[in-house]
């Protein structure tokens, strides 16, 4: 059974939280996240820590306790440190193009295809085939590189296609040429 819930969470300096009711609030240079805590949950801080408590130790508590624990930290490093996720565009003639608060993918389609970056999200492609999603809410960096993989994923017979960094795409082999059978191989 995970005891993730009861682990503190550090608070680096130059990050700040504060639990005001049910709501966490944490804050640095980078910005601000809030959790909205459940009812069972509640949090303190103290000696630069935070600490989550839960009411009652039913199934759905626990999972709770473990999932906001988790949320919480995840907001404390991605106003610290950040978070990054980088796609990779493979395929001839395929590239990425970052234009301010969005992004052109030029990727087999007769139109490039423009996806908007939210606000709080950084978007840059060091190379036309590299492209790196930043940002402070692990969730929405998450799915701001979801959403541009999604465009064209890569496919199995080529490798054509969008992919996270370091994703393995299981390989197919086409069809064989010789030796076919039916009504063509006639």
């Amino acid at each position: 059974m995970s005891r993730i819930g009861r682990a503190p969470i550090p608070v680096p300096s130059g990050a700040k939280v504060a639990v005001s009711g049910s709501t966490v609030a944490c804050e640095s240079s980078k910005g601000k996240l809030s959790i909205s805590l459940p009812a069972e949950l509640s949090a303190t801080v103290k000696d630069g820590q935070v600490q989550l408590q839960r009411a009652n130790d039913l199934k759905a508590t626990r999972a709770l306790h473990g999932l906001y624990r988790a949320l919480v930290a995840n907001a404390v490093k991605g106003l610290t440190d950040g978070f990054q996720k980088e796609l990779e565009v493979t395929g001839v003639g395929y590239r990425a193009q970052a234009q301010g608060n969005r992004v052109s993918l030029y990727v087999g389609f007769s139109h490039p295809v423009v996806i908007p970056i939210p606000q709080g999200i950084t978007v840059e492609t060091p190379k036309p085939t590299t492209v790196l999603v930043k940002g402070s809410d692990r969730a929405v960096v998450g799915q701001v590189a979801a959403d541009i993989r999604a465009v064209a994923p890569a496919e199995p017979y080529k490798g054509k296609g969008i992919r996270y960094a370091g994703e393995v795409i299981r390989r197919k082999a086409g069809k064989a040429a010789t030796g076919a059978k039916g009504a063509a191989a006639k």
